[in-house]
């Protein structure tokens, strides 16, 4: 409609400055002069402004639907300067990645109450914009992916035990969110990129419970570390004290009386060699050897 009503603007100026000119050619009226620049410039801006009606920009990460009286295109307009026809309207989506957050009290399996945080990154198919326009609307997010989404995320939980999901279940239930929530909007032209979980709140006798029994397998597996390290000791020590049982049989039954006389040679003449030796004692026996003692 600006197109139109800028046109009839342009036109009464034309006008305006022609029938200024033929008076000012008659009379030479210096008003009449000023009229007529006057009625020009106001048709060259209306004209520069209903040209502007036939370009449109459409911003980045965004896409343009025209809508020509009802007619929507089933061709988007990208990003960038575009023509279109002036009398039709633009309705640009974003095709940006949003997040959408919520805080929803769920039921789990058990029927206890869990406090779940979580969020869903989203975004919409630049191919599908001009469906959502006409069968949806420009606020698709509230009529469509919100209710969705706390819908799945209630009826995804109450599959999941409240104990599993303290631990290695929290992935497995924004996995499965994610799955079950694409099933639905997807079709409708929005895309769920992940749905994960900021923040999941069991109630307190059961987090008290689960933290117990934590506490009582963490313990348990610090005695079996400490028995199992004594058996070794005690393993060790057995294999070391037969150890020493073997040598001692071994030499009981290699020393002789010869060997014995032998050693005790050797030993009087490291004595006599050594340059600290004065005197060198013999021993009483018959032998009479200084480390052979007298047996009889």
């Amino acid at each position: 409609m600006v197109f139109i009503f800028l046109l009839i603007v342009a036109v009464v100026g034309l006008l305006m400055f022609s029938t200024a000119r033929k008076k000012f050619q008659t009379m030479r009226n210096q008003a009449l002069r000023t009229s007529m620049n006057l009625a020009a410039g106001i048709s060259v801006v209306a004209l520069l402004g209903a040209f502007s009606q036939t370009i449109t920009v459409v911003p980045a990460g965004h896409v343009g639907v025209v809508d020509f009286f009802g007619n929507v295109s089933e061709t988007t307009l990208k990003a960038g300067i575009n023509i279109i026809n002036p009398l039709a309207k633009v309705q640009k989506f974003s095709i940006q990645t949003k997040e959408l957050k919520e805080v929803m009290q769920v039921l789990s399996r058990e029927g206890l109450t869990i406090g779940l945080e979580i969020s869903s990154l989203y975004r919409l198919n630049p191919d599908s914009a001009a469906s959502v326009y006409k069968k949806i609307g420009s606020e698709y997010e509230e009529v469509v992916l919100v209710p969705q989404f706390r819908s799945v995320s209630r009826s995804v939980t109450a599959n999941f035990q409240a104990s599993a999901l303290y631990s290695t279940e929290r992935e497995r239930l924004g996995v499965a969110i994610m799955e079950e929530l694409s099933k639905i909007v997807e079709p409708r032209g929005i895309i769920i990129e992940s749905t994960p979980l900021r923040n999941v709140a069991l109630p307190s006798q059961l987090t008290d419970a689960i933290e117990q029994k934590q506490r009582a397998d963490q313990e348990s597996q610090r005695m079996e570390f400490v028995l199992t390290k004594e058996r070794q000791e005690a393993d060790r020590k057995r294999v070391e004290a037969q150890g020493v049982a073997d040598f001692q049989k071994i030499v009981a039954t290699t020393i002789s009386e010869q060997l014995l006389r032998w050693k005790g040679i050797e030993a009087t003449m490291k004595i006599a060699e050594s340059p600290n030796s004065k005197v060198v004692i013999i021993g009483s026996g018959k032998d009479g050897l200084p480390v052979i003692l007298d047996t009889k």
